[in-house]
């Protein structure tokens, strides 16, 4: 695999990880493009297709017994160094993900840290224990639990976290002995090239792990594969429901994560000036492309009127640019589609008697394609914009007369990822964190950002009812068939002819 270079005076050349070997793919031309700057390459490839998906299958599926033979610890120690090199590739990597994602420089840094910890988390994993043990009725014997691997499993990832969803997916499958075939997201395809390769360098074994880059065909392909006997997957509702009918009914183990629309309840006892920053944080932060954005700001009572000015300081003075530039704090959107859809969602919610209350000003190189100015719209719970998901830094406030409404108003999507409530009201927060409907609910913190080491997942839409991920019992849960052992020690009796 040749060095990813973080200039723009050429795009690298990528290639997919087929049974340990960089392999040229035999479909169409495509290429990564840097949304600060559309008119230039990141990475240009050819994709993968039937062939190179046959080749990544058979591989996978000679190579994982012998993984699965090296035990826990040992796979613990190939995580380990992998995310020492990680850490040691941190900057680079952290470019990269700026110039093909167009997140700010910072934030791509925080990113490659986060993951950098998740291998270190599951990497721990391997010294505890694998099983459970329970008593017999009879006194010779021991009862116990063992962890066996799924066998291959298909990992397929969105653009927005290229590093950091990748890594929470694939370390705990390894870990647990698993050959991974893994489809990243087509914008991001040099950050997952990168990766790989921290990974093969790492010790992971020739077939252990493929990477193909390659349209959403050939997901569709690779999660019909008989002997794919686990899917992991984050995106659209869409896909994630067509990978549910065609993987579920042949009995392969599903986890998805599928998008939300988030609200921010704000009770009148809440520091306007506090809540407004979490706020701005949760809704623009990443650009607005993030699963957990808050996407609805749901105002009780006197708190609208309170919090509306800080709100509008807070939007107003964000500075939108490049994100390689110093003081940027919101980078471009992903790509012109993205953009367009954005623009659409705020134009239909124009129509439909939204007001704009507030917007950020342009800064230099703006008028670009990928560019969309975080912006505040006053709104009401009927908006089309307030139940579908916008993927982009726009949010709604919505007023609500006391905290029953502003419960209902929140729970009226078909949505149910993450939620937060603002407040000095102990009884109000154990409400919101009964009777909300979303997998996770934050008192004074804001709709996004999580702990690694606990559970996360969503409610209706946003999931699928499976194990959680990011948590290791839960990696553990998915990625492994559980078997039961009956111990019985003593020599048997000869039989008697």
């Amino acid at each position: 695999m040749p060095d990813i270079p973080n200039t723009p005076d050429r795009p690298t050349e990528l290639r997919h990880l087929i049974a340990g070997e960089w392999v040229d793919g035999e479909g169409a031309e495509a290429r990564s493009l840097d949304p600060a700057h559309p008119d230039r390459a990141v990475a240009v490839y050819r994709t993968a297709g039937e062939k190179l998906l046959d080749r990544a299958v058979t591989a996978a599926q000679e190579a994982q017994p012998d993984w699965s033979a090296q035990g826990l610890i040992q796979r613990g120690l190939v995580l380990r160094r992998a995310a020492g090199l990680l850490a040691d590739r941190a900057e680079e990597i952290a470019l990269l993900m700026t110039r093909e994602e167009g997140k700010t420089l910072p934030e791509s840094r925080a990113e490659v840290g986060a993951s950098v910890e998740t291998l270190h988390y599951h990497a721990s994993r391997a010294r505890a224990a694998d099983g459970a043990t329970y008593p017999s009725g009879h006194p010779d014997e021991v009862i116990r639990t063992l962890r066996r691997p799924l066998g291959t499993v298909a990992v397929i990832t969105p653009w927005n976290f290229p590093l950091q969803i990748p890594a929470w997916k694939i370390a705990p499958a390894l870990l647990w002995g698993n050959a991974v075939i893994w489809k990243p997201a087509s914008d991001t395809v040099a950050v997952a090239a990168a990766f790989a390769q921290v990974l093969a360098d790492a010790g992971v074994p020739a077939g252990v792990l493929g990477l193909l880059l390659a349209p959403g065909s050939v997901g569709a392909a690779l999660v019909a594969r008989e002997e794919v006997a686990g899917v992991t997957f984050t995106g659209s509702v869409a896909v994630g429901r067509s990978i549910q009918a065609a993987a579920v009914p042949r009995g392969a183990k599903v986890q998805m994560e599928l998008g939300g629309h988030n609200a921010a309840i704000v009770l009148p006892d809440a520091d306007p000036a506090v809540a407004a920053a979490d706020l701005v944080a949760g809704a623009m932060g990443s650009t607005g492309q993030k699963c957990t954005g808050t996407r609805r700001i749901i105002a009780v009572g006197e708190a609208y009127d309170a919090l509306l000015p800080e709100l509008k300081h807070r939007i107003e003075a964000l500075v939108v640019g490049d994100g390689l530039d110093d003081g940027v704090g919101i980078g471009p959107l992903v790509s012109v589609r993205a953009r367009q859809e954005v623009e659409a969602a705020v134009e239909q919610a124009l129509s439909e008697g939204a007001q704009v209350l507030a917007r950020a000003g342009a800064g230099p190189g703006t008028d670009a394609d990928c560019f969309y100015a975080p912006t505040l719209l006053a709104g009401h719970p009927g908006l089309t914009i307030c139940h579908e998901e916008v993927f982009g830094p726009v949010t709604t406030l919505v007023r609500a007369a006391d905290l029953d409404e502003a419960i209902r108003i929140a729970n009226g999507t078909r949505f149910g990822l993450t939620a937060a409530v603002f407040t000095c009201d102990e009884r109000a927060v154990r409400r919101c964190v009964e009777e909300l409907d979303a997998g996770l609910v934050k008192a004074n913190a804001p709709t996004t950002g999580s702990e690694l080491h606990a559970p996360f997942g969503g409610l209706k839409d946003s999931s699928f009812p499976a194990p959680r991920e990011q948590n290791g019992d839960s990696g553990a849960e998915f990625f492994t068939w559980s078997k039961t052992a009956y111990l019985r020690t003593g020599t048997p009796a000869r039989s008697r002819s």
